[in-house]
């Protein structure tokens, strides 16, 4: 056979897994091919003696007159069976070459095993359930990176998953607890050691307070506030909080409240079942949002204590469960039916009152710029309208209006500005008003300020789709003018978001737009074709793909207020975070580094602090 025979007979095959480049097949399913191909397979075979043992999956190649012959010998018994080796033959230059896979730590592995056979296999239904599963919970949304064994493990770590014996998928939150982690503690746990004393706000109140939900608007329920430093500190500045804890403060009766904080509570509670009903216990209590907060730690801390159950003992007899970011989320969403926003490491917000969360999520968007006046011209009005000399006497109002204008990036509404009411008896209405300080202070800035405010809503709305939240059908009133000011429609919002976030997916595209970003700001690291590294106080003036791109690997971890420089990984995408000791020496001291891998959709973290000697940054200048 002829490679021109052999291109148009593999080209019109109606049977087996279809890629762009070939054809795959289960051996069972040859006898379904054209005579002429069987006979090349099998004549092919003897030739280089390729026992049939030896192999189950056959490759045909399209564009090159090649097979290769593919042995997964728990093809039938293993969801996802790795492979032991393969043999590729070169029919034009009558050569092969074999690799083994038998002693790797990382084989490739195969995939819906349905699309390999025949509708007539016996085991063609098991194999439809095996991927149905894999489905459901998001395994086949991103295919580059899911081929190999590790890989595919940890992406189904990351979803909260791991395979039980019958490489079936079951909740990591259901995985059985190994015999030697059930009798490696004898003694008790004595959970009330686990309560500590703080000089400060714990992390999740931190985050609280950044966000500025501790204002005083908002009453809090501090659920296991262990020995109630938190809320001493939030009494002082008069904000309306509560604290129980099932060992120091047993006795304080609690109601529902605006936010409750779960902090580091669901780690140190060795009973799952407990563990649980202590999370909705505390969900149950939150008017409009939880924050919850668990330790987070990989393999290397772990495996320094001594296991039980499904976390560890520590030398004061207190437990642990240490988690990694994907399986907290997961654990979280899937106790609580709802989604959960990440805003550190190990902790998340979880929104009961879904307009609050359309708020928060939007002003995370918003970047506040710090709007320099670049030109002051001469009042020039008709008399009619507004007194010439109208501004100038009320100088400090109209100047208060114009930030809160330029913050906007549009016309505030009525109660979008405290002293409302004396723009409209001064001017007549906020639109007069508006036109006066453009005569006044120039176009140029606010239409600077309008551009960039289009792009945090743009960021947003592309975090949305990212994040596969359903489209609210009631929204604040703030984001519905938003939309009105900004664009032509609802719609034709979210089409250019879906356009932007697909686009950022384009090593192209995110290479030129770190190129600008470098060129614009004056500043940071570019390593061409690799990445580009700066300093976070500029992430909102990057280009609006670039914004996205790191908005995306920053919506898995968190805030990002503890780190300094960020680095957009151009083709790999990645986004690292770096945290130094003081960054106001000329050489700061890296202390932390976190890989954000958005293929995987997981997170690697290090630690620099402790064993290792801290590198020091030399070119702080360039940042």
């Amino acid at each position: 056979m002829d490679f021109l025979t052999y291109r148009d007979i593999i080209k019109d095959l109606s049977i087996g897994k279809r890629l762009p480049d070939s054809v795959y097949l289960h051996k069972s399913a040859l006898k379904h091919l054209p005579e002429a191909l069987q006979l090349l397979v099998s004549g092919t075979a003897n030739q280089f003696n390729i026992s049939e043992r030896n192999w189950s999956i056959i490759k045909f190649y399209k564009k090159d007159y090649k097979i290769t012959y593919l042995d997964y010998p728990d093809f039938d018994y293993i969801s996802y069976p790795a492979l032991k080796q393969s043999q590729i033959v070169d029919l034009d230059k009558q050569t092969t070459r074999k690799s083994n896979y038998s002693k790797s730590e990382n084989p490739p592995i195969l995939h819906r095993k349905e699309t390999f056979v025949t509708d007539n296999y016996p085991l063609i239904s098991l194999f439809k359930a095996i991927t149905k599963e894999g489905e459901k919970i998001g395994l086949y949304e991103k295919t580059s990176r899911i081929g190999f064994k590790k890989n595919w493990e940890k992406l189904i770590q990351s979803k909260g998953y791991y395979l039980d014996n019958e490489g079936r998928l079951n909740p990591l939150t259901e995985k059985p607890i190994p015999q030697s982690h059930k009798t490696a503690f004898s003694g008790k746990v004595e959970r009330h050691k686990t309560a500590i004393n703080r000089n400060q706000l714990s992390q999740p109140m931190q985050v609280l307070a950044r966000h500025h939900y501790l204002n005083g608007e908002y009453s809090v329920l501090d659920y296991g506030c262990g020995k109630g430093d938190d809320v001493r500190e939030l009494e002082a500045h008069g904000i309306n909080v509560t604290g129980w804890d099932p060992v120091h403060q047993p006795n304080v009766k609690y109601t529902r409240h605006d936010l409750v904080n779960l902090g580091f509570v669901l780690n140190v509670i060795e009973d799952r079942q407990e563990r649980t009903q202590t999370l909705l216990n505390a969900w149950k209590y939150a008017d409009k949002a939880i924050v919850i907060a668990v330790m987070v730690a990989g393999e290397a801390v772990i495996n320094q204590f001594k296991p039980y159950k499904d976390g560890i003992i520590t030398s004061r007899n207190t437990f642990q469960k240490y988690y990694s970011q994907g399986e907290i989320r997961y654990y979280i969403e899937s106790t609580l039916n709802e989604k959960a926003i990440a805003v550190g490491q190990g902790i998340f917000l979880v929104f009961k009152d879904k307009m609050e969360e359309q708020t928060f999520l939007s002003e995370r968007q918003h970047i506040k710029r710090n709007w320099k006046q670049k030109t002051q011209r001469q009042l020039a009005l008709k008399p009619k309208k507004i007194r010439k000399d109208i501004i100038d006497k009320n100088s400090e109002l109209f100047s208060d209006y114009w930030q809160t204008t330029l913050e906007l990036g549009r016309i505030p509404a009525n109660n979008e500005f405290e002293f409302s009411e004396q723009i409209r008896r001064l001017c007549g209405s906020h639109n007069k008003a508006h036109q006066a300080l453009l005569k006044h202070f120039g176009e140029a800035v606010y239409k600077e300020s309008h551009t960039k405010r289009k792009e945090d809503l743009l960021v947003y709305f592309a975090l949305s789709l990212f994040e596969q939240r359903k489209p609210q059908s009631k929204m604040p009133e703030s984001l519905k003018r938003d939309i009105k000011a900004f664009f032509p429609s609802y719609q034709q919002t979210l089409e250019q978001s879906k356009k932007l976030l697909f686009s950022v997916g384009d090593p192209i595209i995110i290479n030129n737009a770190c190129q600008i970003a470098h060129k614009q700001l004056g500043c940071g690291s570019m390593e061409e074709g690799h990445s580009f590294t700066f300093h976070k106080k500029y992430l909102g003036e990057l280009p609006t793909e670039l914004r996205i791109y790191i908005a995306c690997a920053t919506q898995l971890y968190g805030d990002i207020n503890e780190f300094e420089l960020i680095k957009a990984h151009i083709r790999s995408g990645k986004v690292s975070l770096m945290r130094y000791d003081d960054w106001s020496k000329d050489e700061p001291l890296l202390l932390e580094r976190v890989k954000i891998k958005l293929r995987e959709l997981d997170i690697d973290f290090f630690d620099y602090s402790g064993e290792f000697e801290p590198v020091p940054l030399l070119n702080k200048a360039c940042f």
